[in-house]
């Protein structure tokens, strides 16, 4: 477990070194995570130490929300005065970070009958397919069945 934790320490310190030399804007910890995952991607395995330093934390990542709750309450006043704006903040945020899932789910996600990551640009809803010239046209969208036989 020593093992381990020297292991984050030593990532989380070369974040810190790489933040303050060369990505002033990154945080240190998160450059350290990046680092940590490129290491363990390298080696393309965990080692053993690590993995129990991971699943100490992982069990007691219910702690980290114990600081939020007591500045959601230490603030409550600053809270209540500026509900709309943290509303709409919270509200765009979340339609943004939505967004941008779903567009990089689709764009990376394999294509079924491919296996490799889908291309937008030859969605059938977008025009004619791009695929082989032997391969049927895609049918229309009035046509189109993707459901259950009708009844």
């Amino acid at each position: 477990m020593i093992t381990g934790l020297l292991q984050l320490l030593v990532f989380q310190g070369l974040g810190e070194l790489l933040a303050r030399f060369l990505v002033p804007a990154v945080p240190g910890p998160v450059l350290g995570l990046l680092a940590l995952l490129g290491w363990l991607r390298l080696r393309r395995r965990v080692a053993p130490g690590l993995a129990t330093v991971a699943d100490a934390f992982s069990a007691h990542l219910g702690l980290l929300f114990v600081p939020a709750a007591v500045g959601v309450v230490m603030f409550l006043p600053q809270l209540a005065e500026h509900w709309f704006a943290l509303g709409a903040a919270l509200l765009v945020s979340v339609v943004a970070t939505l967004a941008v899932s779903a567009g990089l789910l689709r764009l990376l996600s394999p294509d079924p009958a491919s296996g490799r990551p889908s291309d937008p640009s030859s969605d059938p809803s977008s025009g004619p397919s791009s695929g082989p010239p032997d391969a049927p046209a895609p049918a229309p969208a009035d046509q189109r069945h993707d459901g259950p036989p009708p009844r």
